[in-house]
């Protein structure tokens, strides 16, 4: 990670205190939604997530290399995670025996909210003409973790297996006869922060418009795909998940310097 730190520093070394570079600088804002999901998985416990929405907002900052290519850091918040709605593995219950394969399984919603920090560093390829540009760009990221949980909700009786064969317990008062689980309450939200890994590195890459509305500023539109490459979770017993997500997102984009 050195070498992380110190390209950091010496971009930013260079955006703020060097006036020759000045003028080749441009700053702006942006923000959108992150509809991500998490991949992999490896278990029951952690895979069939599908996608959610989340917000993603940030700063960046580019500098001019050449008339076409742009070298562009960020520090954005990143909304990432994903959702599973129905009938799914469940580790913990109230039930005094042990599920037959491993797990329970219950009908409820459950959220995975995971929010970081990320900071990714692109190269920019930028052409078209005054009116309006085009570009893509492509490079890694770090993402630090900020905080975890895991939301879940709704009323369901509990089953042995994915099918929905509900769980049959002696039933009082003679307990001579089985009856299912009493429907259990799934509404809670869990903090799961220390069983994920805090930095998450991976790759990320889009494509957008540039309108200029003057000769120093500019709209942006841009559409964003980006991949963790590392396993978010500590301990392999609760999977091998991987963040990804895409982004729809508007910026605002201003020339520092003359």
């Amino acid at each position: 990670m050195k070498w992380y730190r110190h390209f950091t520093l010496f971009t930013c070394i260079c955006f703020l205190f060097t006036g020759s570079c000045r003028a080749q600088i441009k700053l702006g804002i942006q923000g959108g939604m992150s509809i991500p999901n998490l991949s992999g998985g490896t278990n029951e416990i952690s895979q069939g997530y599908t996608s959610r929405f989340a917000p993603s907002f940030g700063i960046f900052g580019n500098y001019k290399l050449n008339q076409n290519i742009y070298l562009q850091a960020e520090i954005n918040f990143d909304g990432q995670g994903g959702q599973r709605n129905g009938i799914q593995p469940i580790t913990s219950s109230d039930i005094p025996i042990q599920p037959p394969n491993g797990y329970f399984y219950a009908n409820f919603k459950n959220v995975s909210v995971l929010n970081y920090l990320e900071i990714p560093i692109t190269i920019n390829y930028v052409f078209g003409n005054s009116s309006l540009r085009y570009f893509v760009d492509a490079g890694p990221y770090i993402g630090y973790l900020l905080n975890a949980k895991e939301v879940t909700s709704g009323i369901s009786t509990i089953y042995i297996d994915k099918n929905g064969f509900p769980l049959m317990i002696p039933a009082p008062p003679t307990y001579q006869t089985l009856a299912p689980v009493p429907p259990q309450s799934f509404d809670a939200t869990t903090d799961v922060y220390s069983s994920l890994n805090k930095i998450n590195i991976g790759l990320t890459g889009g494509l957008g418009i540039l309108y200029p509305i003057s000769t120093s500023q500019a709209i942006i539109l841009k559409l964003k795909g980006m991949y963790g490459l590392t396993v978010i979770q500590k301990y392999s017993a609760d999977g091998k998940s991987h963040t990804g997500n895409l982004v729809v997102e508007v910026g605002y984009e201003f020339k520092l310097g003359i």
